[in-house]
């Protein structure tokens, strides 16, 4: 599918779905497309990145919409609504690096968009960060595959996850320095 004439529409399906309902990431398609048309790195990186945030923006809706006629009930039936309270203030103080390190990250991004819709962090957070984190993610794929080509591939597949999360590590490790040292 990666050389196909829709194939680009193919990725955006995917991109779109993964960051609301389905578990296979986009980089699955993505990889393959730009090792067969490098020149189109960036147009296969800015797809999935657009179709990405606006599944992001339907799983925030899944997350805002559902949760009192469906998770609610079933906190309240396990005596838990109170600890829910608690966690969503919680999450939606750190919001901004929740959505920021999944999207980053091989943490399946579904989840925090649906917890970010239900927790009701501002939709301007979620989204300007959605756009940064995928950003980031697509376009660090894009470059490496179009710089190096297939002999990057399995590192990309293997380690490239490993290695955000150690970014994502180092990061927050260094703000904790700037900020209590």
């Amino acid at each position: 599918m990666a050389d196909h004439p829709r194939a680009l529409w193919v990725l955006a399906l995917i991109s779109f779905v993964e960051s609301s309902i389905f578990p296979i990431p986009p980089d699955v398609l993505m990889i393959p497309m730009i090792l067969a048309r490098p020149s189109r790195a960036w147009i296969i990186a800015s797809v999935a990145l657009i179709a990405s945030v606006a599944g992001g923006l339907l799983g925030y809706m899944i997350g805002a919409l559902f949760y009192e006629e469906i998770g609610q009930p079933i906190l309240e039936t396990m005596g838990k609504a109170d600890e829910m309270a608690a966690f969503n203030v919680k999450f939606n103080s750190f919001g901004f690096w929740s959505v920021l390190i999944a999207g980053l990250t091989p943490f399946p991004f579904k989840v925090i968009t649906i917890m970010s819709g239900w927790t009701g962090l501002p939709l301007g957070t979620f989204v300007v960060t959605a756009i940064v984190a995928r950003g980031i993610r697509f376009f660090a794929v894009a470059l490496l595959l179009w710089k190096y080509g297939e002999p990057i591939r399995d590192f990309i597949e293997r380690r490239l996850g490993l290695m955000s999360i150690l970014f994502v590590l180092l990061l927050l490790g260094g703000f904790y320095l700037v900020k209590y040292l």
